[in-house]
């Protein structure tokens, strides 16, 4: 499940339909729907949207057994059973990157990350070059320190003891979004008339027609629907370009060795 539930906010549109008679609240609302229903059949991933997360130190260990000193070797080391079943020596001091040779210092955030605009540690905000994003979704640590180990998460980010990371999680809204938010906004416009209880612009047709001995089908309108598409030419290109599998929500993939951050969600 993504981070967000719905579009933190409408969509910018350029309406290329009739306007006057329409109060602003209305297109606003309408704008706003139009945001809703695409973010969700584009697969969730549109933003993006700004996010406060409480990140947890990447985990070299499956477990903690008690740790002893190898033979040789900069520490202390673990041994500890994989999910294979086979025995193996775990260091303490880090996780090495099966591309670098040292350690790399690094927590993982939800995906796609946009951008990082504030990461605070005991109420001090890191500069920007203290740290990078490397795909999929890790913030490294650039500065020579590394990520604390644990925090305290009774207290509020910012506060003594606390380690929060404040980016926008999802794909930019671009001008090809902003073209099938803008058609799908007129079409509700138009259809769906302040103070209706109904969208006359979606109701079921007839779908057979009999007269004098002709006969002719017609394909229902509302199918259509179920295939995660409108009916409608530019908002339907778009989906099959940013969603040609009808995607529900993002594709993810889930490591033992990168703890998921913690979110509030309330209050």
């Amino acid at each position: 499940m993504p981070l967000q539930t719905g579009p933190c906010m409408a969509w910018p549109t350029e309406l290329c339909c009739e306007t006057e008679g329409k109060e602003p609240e209305e297109i606003e609302r309408w704008t706003l729907i139009a945001s809703q229903i695409l973010w969700a059949l584009s697969g969730r991933r549109i933003g993006p949207c700004p996010v406060v997360v409480r990140p947890c130190k990447r985990a070299c260990l499956e477990s903690s057994p008690v740790s002893f000193q190898a033979g040789i070797g900069t520490g202390p080391w673990i041994p500890y059973i994989g999910s294979d079943g086979l025995w193996r020596n775990a260091s303490v001091c880090g996780c090495k990157s099966d591309c670098s040779c040292g350690e790399l210092c690094e927590v993982w955030l939800e995906t796609p990350v946009y951008d990082v605009t504030e990461v605070n540690i005991d109420g001090q905000v890191l500069p920007a070059t203290a740290y990078r994003v490397d795909a999929p979704g890790r913030l490294v640590r650039t500065d020579g320190e590394c990520w604390p180990d644990c925090q305290d998460m009774s207290a509020a980010p910012g506060q003594p003891n606390t380690f929060s990371v404040t980016y926008r999680w999802g794909l930019p809204v671009d001008e090809a979004a902003v073209a099938a938010v803008s058609e799908l906004t007129c079409h509700l416009m138009k259809g769906c008339g302040s103070g209706s209880c109904g969208c006359k612009a979606t109701q079921r047709g007839a779908t057979r027609f009999i007269r004098q001995g002709v006969e002719m089908d017609f394909g229902d309108p509302t199918l259509i629907y179920k295939e995660g598409r409108t009916g409608l030419p530019l908002v339907d290109l778009w989906l099959s370009v940013v969603n040609p599998y009808r995607l529900t929500s993002p594709s993810r993939v889930y490591s033992p060795d990168f703890k998921r951050p913690r979110v509030t969600t309330w209050p």
